[in-house]
């Protein structure tokens, strides 16, 4: 039975919806705020989709863990403001939605594996009204980030799906390298925070420029094994 299990398991963060904006904003103010010298964007861009403090001590390595919990904390509170004033710059990308829908009336499971914490993701997911779609949500708060494999043999239990019938889909190195830990097949994203050469070094068995190619994809990769 759970041979015939297909299980979609996606990041969010660059991969359904495009937050760079609204993360580079958070970021640089939280710096600021404990009086630091605030990072570039692409700095920003290449750390989303790490947990929240492996992130910031990347950007910023010389920092004590004590001010990493400090920026943290800053980080959170600027983010609830543009939530609580409807200012949270987080779009879905085009396609996205129709492309779940399609997904599931061919019978995938979906799931989410992200950087987010669980309270933001059940957040965004309401915002755009996908919640409902996704069988299983996991969140670097709940386990081990990226790019250990937790949260994806978290999903696969939660749904009984098996290694080769799971399949992650992702913009970033961390997702892939992610994937390659678990032993399932990654799928990298164009539209996302990293480059096709990076990902596709990372692991990524294909790399897909339009996400409506994406359903098709999966049915030819899944039919071939």
């Amino acid at each position: 039975m759970s041979d015939e299990i297909r299980l979609a398991v996606f990041d969010c963060d660059g991969t359904l919806v495009n937050s760079q904006y609204s993360i580079i904003h958070c970021m640089q103010a939280a710096f600021e705020e404990e009086g630091l010298t605030r990072p570039d964007e692409e700095s920003i861009r290449r750390i989303i989709g790490l947990p929240l403090t492996e992130g910031i001590s990347f950007l910023n390595p010389k920092i004590s863990q004590n001010v990493v919990g400090k920026i943290q904390e800053a980080y959170s509170s600027f983010w609830q403001v543009l939530r609580k004033q409807s200012e949270l710059d987080e779009p879905l990308y085009p396609g996205t939605a129709e492309v779940l829908e399609k997904l599931i009336a061919r019978g995938w499971i979906l799931g989410i594996a992200t950087g987010k914490s669980y309270r933001g993701l059940i957040a965004t997911l309401e915002k755009h009204k996908i919640l409902e779609m996704f069988e299983s949500l996991q969140t670097a708060d709940k386990a081990r980030g990226k790019p250990d494999p937790e949260m994806l043999i978290n999903a696969m239990n939660d749904v009984g799906a098996p290694a080769e019938n799971t399949f992650m889909v992702g913009d970033t190195t961390f997702d892939m390298e992610m994937a390659v830990n678990a032993g399932i097949t990654a799928i990298g994203v164009e539209w996302g925070y990293h480059h096709a050469s990076e990902l596709k070094t990372s692991g990524a068995h294909i790399i897909i420029k339009n996400y409506l190619d994406l359903p098709n994809v999966l049915d030819d990769i899944r039919s071939s094994s």
